[in-house]
């Protein structure tokens, strides 16, 4: 692990304990308090991918996945928000190299914040795009720097072509409508464009897009966020466990039962379970990421290969979900409480697991892709 991989990830560790104590302040505010953000800035969570010709940290990719991991353990609207602005360079990379330039010129802590799903429309404009459209899941924007639109392009082409428009948070309106179950610290509110000019170099193609720099950090940006979404799953899940661990050392016991948690082998069981479940996804996850890693390296990410990333995303995401709901089971009545931490883990999880990228076509186009079929991803 490189230098600059360490620092990030002992700064999560360090910081892990004051988030953990924050959570029930992020989830109540329904956005993370202006002063968490500075932290989080300050540590370098949202300069690690960028690169250090920019003042970023360059952080290999697999070492981010423990820092996001570390992060969602403590508190999964803060682990998410995290893993949404660490990849603004990856996005960012897809735009005009003069203008990924002038846009780092600033430092290397800019944060990007919107949506993929193009519901926007755009129209051609002299020297840009006119830009309409009300987009939701804008995770973070509220804190965000920039943000952006995906949009169906109006200029009478067939099929239509999409493109994203980016401009400085101030130019967008934010409306406040995530009032959800779980992960409501992470702020994923709509935000809107009115007739927003947007030049062409600030621009670019999400899907099919050409990073204009070079490095690995910069290769297979869409996989690489799909194992980023399964590795706060996983901290969900594994601070769920721990959250259990504790509660067992209350050595409560719960109502009609002989013995306490500790002692009873039906907890024992439920506990061994979960823990098995997570040390297999985290495993399927490291090795994921390692793997994409060294394509990424050589320069190449199989179109193949990208649906096993986003297969082992779904499947990950899956078992932390399922040891989520034991850990939660197994704590009885006391997790119905909002002052349990359990309860809020399996909100989270939950709200997690409903994200576009994990449904359940996933198994089925890893499927017909095995048995050399087409499958709905395009794979």
């Amino acid at each position: 692990m490189s230098k600059q991989a360490q620092q990030v990830l002992e700064a999560a560790r360090e910081l892990a304990p004051r988030i953990a104590a924050r959570a029930a302040e992020i989830e109540a505010a329904r956005r993370l308090p202006l002063d968490l953000v500075k932290e989080l800035r300050a540590a370098g969570f949202f300069r690690m991918l960028v690169p250090r010709s920019h003042g970023g940290l360059e952080v290999e990719y697999p070492a981010t996945i423990d820092v996001l991991t570390t992060l969602s353990a403590a508190d999964g609207a803060t682990g998410w928000t995290v893993m949404i602005g660490s990849e603004s360079p990856q996005l960012l990379a897809f735009l005009p190299r003069e203008t990924f330039d002038a846009i780092y010129a600033e430092g290397p802590d800019v944060i990007i914040a919107g949506a993929f799903s193009p519901q926007g429309r755009a129209a051609p404009a002299p020297g840009g795009l006119r830009v309409n459209g009300r987009w939701g899941f804008a995770s973070g924007c509220q804190h965000a720097d920039w943000l952006f639109g995906h949009c169906v392009v109006e200029d009478g082409s067939d099929p239509p072509a999409l493109r994203c428009a980016l401009a400085r948070a101030s130019d967008w309106t934010i409306h406040d409508t995530w009032r959800t179950s779980g992960l409501r610290g992470t702020g994923s509110h709509d935000i809107e464009a009115a007739d927003l000019f947007v030049p062409a170099e600030r621009c670019f193609t999400l899907f099919g897009g050409v990073p204009t720099l070079p490095g690995a950090i910069f290769q297979g940006a869409l996989p690489q966020a799909s194992l980023h979404i399964a590795a706060v799953a996983l901290g969900i899940g594994e601070g769920a466990l721990a959250d259990l661990v504790a509660f067992a050392g209350t050595k409560k016991k719960r109502l009609y039962a002989k013995t306490s948690l500790p002692e009873s082998l039906l907890f024992q069981h439920k506990l061994g379970h979960a823990h098995a479940d997570l040390l297999a996804a985290r495993a399927l996850l490291r090795e994921r990421a390692e793997e994409l890693w060294a394509h990424a390296q050589a320069g190449e990410i199989p179109l193949p290969f990208g649906l096993r990333v986003i297969e082992a995303s779904a499947w990950i995401a899956e078992r932390s979900a399922a040891a989520v709901d034991v850990c939660y089971t197994a704590a009885g009545g006391a997790a119905l409480y909002e002052s349990s931490p359990l309860q809020r883990r399996l909100r989270d999880i939950h709200t997690l697991t409903q994200h576009a990228s994990l449904q359940d076509t996933v198994f089925a186009s890893a499927g017909a892709l095995r048995l050399g079929r087409p499958s709905s991803f395009g794979l």
